[in-house]
């Protein structure tokens, strides 16, 4: 068992230090090297991966592939790791669900031994590649990714297919007030909006503006036009110069926000560990 779990763990630093990741070649993987361990399991001994992120579902897509399992059974095995009362996912929670809907009592299984930290990542993992995540779930995902691995953002991005700025701007969204992180997961403002409101100190003003948007139904644009009338009102009264272009740029670069008065630019951070992300995105290396 020793032996299995250590050639399990190599594979999965495999997979990460690939110039990129995905999640489909890991479990092709398990599968091709267990494909004679496959055995039966009852579903009703099954339970979530205890590191999901992912707490809702499609029913229409479920439904949908309840229909193809109806049709074909299921196809791929799903990976699940014994736990002391049954078992625990690891991938392939949708095929779970379907086969259950679709009356199934078992379900195809290969059982792997993993550890915690392998069971979150995997989960994370899986969830970032898979169905769209909601951003701010998608957000924390890989806040926990890149703790976990000691990647850089660059180093995530690279991986995963994804845009420096994306990651950036999405990670800026944990800055949110948790009321307006709450309205993001529901749907209620979009990932632009949220985008537009974490450039904001101001909590009670990033609050009001989203219920705002959730009462009045104002767009991105219309959040755009306020928040210059404000820039506007303040520059003028203090008669200098706009610097809001250069605020932007230098946000969009960093993810934090940023205050630029004459001859002083202000960067936000809220942690040590923020800082030093901020230092690492300018490529500015402190020697002890």
């Amino acid at each position: 068992m020793e032996t299995k779990k250590k050639a399990l763990g190599k594979g999965l630093e495999e997979l990460f230090s690939n110039a990129s990741f995905a999640f489909d070649n890991f479990e092709e993987e398990i599968v091709k090297q267990d494909k004679n361990s496959t055995t039966e399991i009852p579903i009703e001994e099954i339970r979530s991966n205890p590191y999901q992120p992912r707490k809702s579902f499609s029913e229409e897509s479920l439904q949908e592939l309840a229909d193809s399992i109806k049709e074909y059974g299921v196809v791929q095995p799903i990976i699940v790791k014994k736990s002391i009362k049954g078992y625990e996912l690891v991938a392939g929670e949708r095929r779970t669900k379907a086969a259950k809907m679709a009356g199934l009592i078992t379900i195809p299984a290969i059982v792997k031994d993993f550890t915690d930290e392998e069971m979150m990542e995997i989960a994370l993992l899986e969830n970032i590649q898979r169905e769209d995540l909601n951003p701010i779930d998608e957000a924390e995902s890989i806040s926990n990714i890149l703790k976990m691995r000691g990647l850089t953002q660059e180093d995530f991005a690279r991986k995963f297919g994804k845009s420096r700025s994306y990651i950036t701007n999405l990670l800026g969204l944990l800055r949110l007030p948790k009321v307006v992180q709450d309205k993001v997961k529901s749907g209620t403002i979009s990932m632009s909006h949220a985008r537009s409101l974490s450039k904001l100190d101001d909590e009670d003003r990033i609050i009001n503006l989203a219920t705002r948007i959730e009462k009045e139904g104002l767009n991105v644009r219309d959040i755009e036009k306020i928040l210059s009338k404000k820039a506007e009102v303040k520059i003028d009264s203090l008669d200098t110069p706009s610097y809001r272009i250069y605020e932007d740029a230098i946000s969009e670069a960093t993810g934090s926000k940023v205050k630029i008065t004459n001859k002083k630019i202000e960067i936000s951070y809220d942690s040590l560990t923020d800082l030093n992300r901020i230092m690492e995105i300018l490529h500015i290396d402190i020697k002890d």
